[in-house]
This record gives structure tokens, sequence and C-alpha cells, in this order.
């Protein structure tokens, strides 16, 4: 008989899965991570952890299973919240629940799972896990939730062979009705519970208010680019070769305060992301403002009007060598190689017509259409069909 140890989060999602692996005849053993616990940075006297540890233990109880916390807040200092700071101060935007699957559940949790003598850990995502034979060795697949409006392939594109080997995903053929259904009908206490919002972690925190109890204030100024700017309609140079293309399409434009006028002030240029529109307090302009571009070094923030503002588009990224991480190792692309994909930046953006263009310093995505905000320090993950084959850092 295997044994599976499920990470149960406390939410409907994990209880569905446990239930679904007892079911097929697995040993289950469910466990609570424990990853956050400094109180002086939760916004409410709610202790959400302790309110989910309390209801995976209920959950686990109901349906007969060993149940253990794990506390892990020390990694997750470590591997997580470090590093997003890190990323923050460097003007980039980290995206912590990627990096939490990467290094805590499929990795720290996942060698205490195994050394508690499981075969698989299994979570509550709504993506599945294929297999194929290929070369006579068997290949994992990571494949999309049926559940198009839940789909979370993408919070794990950071896995590996090794990794996926050894997960199990009982809830991705389902949708997220049929799981609460499931729930309702086995009377776990999840079945109503509301889905948790903000970072695997922090629970009930709002990511500004963390990043400002950690990172210090400074006061910059706030500029408005116009969307007429000669910048803008500059005529593109003549390329010697595709490469050099691609480094045009996918630079940064380099903003100076002399391109915009100052329209205010804000507390540090280092809370904030490209794309954003909110927490700016600028008001007084015909459409909404969105930031375009922050400038650490400056801290400085540049701004444009509207959603369809010139500022906020680019046709093509940049990951770096050592950034690029294929899930499909066999798909691996060599120096001079295409492959046509979709590929999506953020969570839940529709999937995007691109193409991978593999150099000897990294990789090159050109995408069809083309794409707004594109973020330093966010995943773009990149799909053939409903399989997700590899991802990297926006550079």
């Amino acid at each position: 008989m295997k044994r599976v140890v499920v990470g149960l989060s406390g939410g409907v999602d994990s209880s569905v899965a446990a239930y679904l692996l007892q079911e097929q005849g697995y040993e289950v053993i469910g466990l609570f991570m424990k990853n956050w616990h400094d109180d002086t940075v939760t916004i409410s006297n709610e202790c959400p952890w302790l309110e989910d540890s309390n209801d995976a233990l209920l959950v686990a109880e109901k349906l007969g299973i060993p149940f253990q916390t794990v506390d892990l807040s020390e990694e997750y200092k470590e591997r997580i919240v470090d590093y997003m700071f890190n990323e923050y101060e460097k003007g980039r935007t980290p995206n912590p629940d990627v990096l939490c699957n990467r290094e805590i559940k499929f990795d720290v949790f996942m060698k205490i799972a195994l050394s508690l003598g499981a075969d698989y850990v299994a979570t509550g995502h709504y993506c599945r896990k294929g297999t194929i034979e290929k070369d006579g060795k068997e290949t994992y697949q990571l494949l999309a939730g049926v559940d198009g409006n839940k789909d979370q392939s993408y919070f794990l594109c950071q896995l590996s062979q090794e990794q996926l080997a050894k997960s199990l995903f009982p809830i991705g053929e389902l949708t997220k009705p049929q799981v609460r259904e499931i729930a309702a009908k086995m009377e776990l206490i999840t079945a109503e519970k509301k889905d948790s919002q903000g970072l695997c972690f922090i629970g009930k925190v709002r990511l500004p208010e963390f990043l400002q109890q950690q990172l210090q204030p400074k006061e910059g100024l706030i500029y408005e680019v116009n969307a007429d700017v000669a910048t803008y309609s500059e005529a593109a140079p003549e390329f010697s070769s595709i490469k050099e293309q691609l480094a045009y399409e996918a630079k940064n434009i380099d903003y100076k305060p002399e391109m915009g006028k100052v329209v205010g002030k804000h507390q540090g240029a280092h809370y904030f992301t490209i794309g954003q529109r909110k927490g700016l307090n600028v008001g007084g302009t015909k459409e909404g403002l969105f930031i375009i571009a922050t400038d650490v070094e400056t801290n400085s923030i540049y701004t444009g009007q509207g959603q369809n503002h010139p500022g906020l588009f680019r046709k093509a990224l940049f990951i770096q060598e050592n950034e690029i991480h294929w899930v499909r190792e066999d798909m691996t692309l060599k120096d001079g190689e295409t492959m046509d994909v979709m590929v999506r930046i953020r969570y839940r953006q529709p999937l995007q017509k691109a193409t991978l263009h593999k150099f000897d310093n990294g990789m090159y995505i050109s995408f069809e259409a083309p794409q707004s905000a594109i973020t330093e320090g966010q995943f773009a993950a990149w799909y053939i069909g409903d399989e997700l084959i590899g991802s990297g850092v926006i550079s």
C-alpha cells in the first residue's frame, strides 16, 4: 500500500485531495505547514494559521488519518521572505507563490514527507500530472487543471522531473464546484470556506503593508509621460540579426525626468510594480494613471494615462541563461533553435501566442501581440496545448 503525505492547508481543496486519495486506496497522512509566525505583521487580530491548522486537524479527524504540524518558518524566512525583500529592493517584483512551491512545498516539505516513508506528496492544486514513455524511461508532464477558471499549473512552473515524479494532484480532474460538492457530502468543515487570498504565508497581510514594515520609506517623485512622447514613435533601426532585433524589442525604455512632468510624490519606488494603478493617490487626470516604469536608483516612478498607454507594451522579453527552467528537460532548446508556444506572464492571464528563441546567453520570447506590463522578476511560463513545458524569470 502506497503512502501519501498530503499538505493539508485548512482549505477545501487539500481536504478533498486527502479524501480522494483515501478512496483510491492510499495510506494517507495529513501534514500542516506552518510558514509564518511573526505576529507583528499580521493586520487583523485574526490568527489565520491557528484557525487553518485547526480546520486541517478537524478534516484529518473526520477522515481518520494521522495528522502532524511541521514548522517551516525558518526555511520560509530564508528562502522566500528574504528573497522577496532582496528582489523588491532591486526594483523587481518576485512571485512568492511560485517560489513557495519550488522551495517549500515540493522541496523542504517533500523531504520531510519522504523521511516519513511516503511514496508521494499530494497537494490541492488544480493541475494534472501526465506520464509518457520516452527513450525507455518515464517522463512526467505538468498539465493544466480541467477547471479553466482555476487552473494553477502556472504556480508549479518551476517544478523539476524529480519533484513531479513524487507528486500527486488528486483534484486536477475536477472543477471547484465539484470539489465543494464532495466536501459538503463528506461533511468536511472546510466545505464552505472561502478561498485564501494574499500570499501563501502571511494569511491576512496585504503585501504593501508587509513591505512597508520591512523596507524603509523614502520620498520620491511621480512623473507622468505623455503617450505622444517622441520615444514611442521612433522608427526601429536596421537590424543585422534576429538576436539584435529581439534585444531591441525586449529592452526597457530608459525614462528620464525631462520626458514627463511631476504629478505627485511617493514613499519609495521599491513598493511599486509595473502596470499597477492603485496606491498612487494622484488625481485630476482624465484616465487613470498606470505605472510604466520604476527606477530604484533615482527613486522615481513613471506613469502614463490609461491602459492603452504605449509605455505599458512590449513585444518581447528576455530570460537569462541561468533562469531558464525546463519541466520537460527532453524538450530543452539549443542555441539557435526556436519553438512556437503559448505563454502567460502572470497567473490567470489568457495564454498568448509566442515564439521562444534560444541563444548562448539566454532566451527571448517574442509575442505575436505586444504584451502589457511585462514585469521583471515575475515568471513567464510556456505551454504546448495544455502542457506546461518550461518557465523562467523575466529579466
